[in-house]
């Protein structure tokens, strides 16, 4: 097992970098970890027997067999957190993905990123801000980052591309279960000029609380964040919030 397939095993809600980076002072590396046993796991702080038993399923391999076929039918690309691209941004804020599913491209140039993120009920005039910024951006060469979301996401998007720009999209849900189903089109667009990604495994379905946790990633992959127009107790402010906890 390679260790690219080891680490897509390890993408499972209670493992995040933090942890992971224990399980390999623990083990001594990542195939050791595959092969490991319960006694040494349980001695690890916070390591319950649910998740104990998630990680020795990797032992199986039928579970990994499944998301790579999936991986294959979505033609997506795999980044992990030790690999040479994973965008630079992302990688130093606290607790990076360990794993990133791709569509599309991520490119050097795309460290000079600034995320525009704001309500899925924006005003008229919101919307229309929202495209002109992306555009303004997108001329200057800095890559629009933000959330496939209905609302200010899609504008931000959507003003990049009519710009001829580079834009991200970040989502909370697994790349072959793309959300909100209205925005196929624009997802593709997103990948001929850019990248679609998500840390959440292939079929993972867009729940409430994935959001919160994408919200780093877009505001990780950023050197800025610019909330267009938000309620005040939105998600885009969440996303300002992480902003602001890693010096953005």
């Amino acid at each position: 097992m390679s260790d690219k397939d080891i680490l897509i095993g390890l993408n499972i809600a209670g493992i995040g970098y933090i942890r992971l980076k224990r399980l390999i002072e623990v083990f001594g590396g990542l195939e050791e970890i595959s092969r490991g046993d319960e006694f040494t796991l349980r001695k690890i702080d916070g390591m319950g027997p649910d998740l104990a038993g998630k990680i020795l399923s990797l032992k199986d391999g039928s579970a990994l067999e499944k998301e790579r076929k999936l991986i294959d039918k979505e033609r997506a690309g795999i980044l992990t957190v030790f690999d040479e691209g994973y965008p630079e941004n992302l990688k130093n804020i606290y607790d990076p993905p360990i794993v990133l599913y791709v569509k599309g491209e991520i490119k050097p140039e795309d460290k000079r990123a600034v995320a525009l993120v704001g309500s899925r009920r924006a005003s008229l005039y919101g919307l229309t801000i929202c495209r002109d910024l992306a555009g303004a951006l997108s001329a200057r060469g800095i890559t629009v980052v933000s959330g496939l979301a209905r609302g200010i996401d899609s504008a931000a998007h959507k003003g990049a591309l009519d710009a001829g720009g580079r834009t991200v999209a970040v989502l909370g849900s697994g790349l072959n279960n793309l959300y909100p189903p209205e925005n196929k089109l624009l997802a593709k667009r997103i990948v001929d000029s850019g990248a679609l990604i998500s840390e959440f495994p292939m079929g993972m379905a867009p729940l409430k609380r994935n959001f919160p946790i994408r919200n780093r990633v877009i505001s990780g992959l950023s050197l800025g964040v610019v909330v267009v127009e938000a309620a005040k107790k939105s998600g885009a402010l969440i996303t300002a919030y992480s902003a602001l906890e890693e010096g953005r």
